[in-house]
């Protein structure tokens, strides 16, 4: 099993990222996703999470409205697009699915926020 993240980096307060995080060894079809961060110093939290048909969405209070989740079951991929970034957005960006077959993590990639 596999989840590998892409897409973080350094971006100015106000722009954009897209985060991927590709998925194997496993039915991505059957999993929910979702995205999760952490910050130095700071417990993990959920960004946001997809269902498996990709028909329902949730997001955490600080981050609706500007992020949006997505996924493509025929690339096996979960996306995360970031507009109007702020300097609290700054965190390690975790990819996780999860399902009664098990709860399986990427790595993590950095994103941060600064001018």
């Amino acid at each position: 099993v596999q989840l590998v993240e892409s897409g973080g980096g350094l971006v100015q307060p106000g722009g954009s990222l897209r985060l991927s995080c590709a998925a194997s060894g496993f039915t991505f079809s059957n999993y929910y996703m979702s995205w999760h961060r952490q910050a130095p110093g700071k417990e993990r939290e959920l960004v946001a999470g997809i269902t498996s048909a990709g028909s329902n969405t949730n997001y955490a209070d600080s981050v609706k409205g500007r992020f949006t989740i997505s996924r493509h079951n025929g690339k096996n991929t979960v996306y995360l697009q970031m507009n109007s970034l702020k300097p609290e957005d700054t965190a390690v960006y975790y990819c996780r699915a999860g399902a009664l077959g098990g709860i399986f993590w990427g790595q993590g990639t950095q994103v941060t926020v600064s001018s």
